[in-house]
């Protein structure tokens, strides 16, 4: 329910809605489609390669050695930020990979063995024969 502030902000610039709805609705629409998260990896992909061979690129670095650190009372993580990335970000992305393969395979496409059979053979072949 909106505050009484809110509906009196929004009818005075013209809103029908209140502001931040207005802010945020746009990413609330993009998140809802499936392929944004291929979207932004991308994005951000394109991004640190365009940084990394850019002449900002000492920069970029130094900025991927930065130290950062978790502490909760006795225990203390200390990584640098290349390192969060590559150990907890990747975890997570590989996480939510494997939660799409499950969802596909049980209720999907790939719902059938006969559908299921040649993405299977590709993942042992790329774990059998590294490139």
């Amino acid at each position: 329910m909106h505050s009484e502030l809110e509906k009196e902000i929004s009818e005075e610039i013209g809103l029908r809605e209140p502001p931040i709805n207005v802010l945020t609705r746009p990413f609330q629409e993009f998140f809802k489609v499936e392929a944004s998260s291929g979207i932004i990896l991308m994005v951000v992909t394109a991004a640190a390669l365009l940084l990394a061979n850019s002449p900002w690129a000492a920069d970029y670095f130094h900025l991927l050695e930065t130290y950062l650190s978790v502490t909760f009372g006795q225990f203390d993580v200390s990584l640098s930020l290349l390192h969060w990335i590559n150990d907890g970000l990747m975890a997570i992305f590989f996480f939510l990979v494997g939660l799409e393969i499950k969802r596909e395979v049980l209720i999907g496409e790939l719902s059938s063995p006969r559908k299921a059979a040649l993405p299977i053979a590709a993942a042992i072949g790329g774990m059998l024969i590294p490139a």
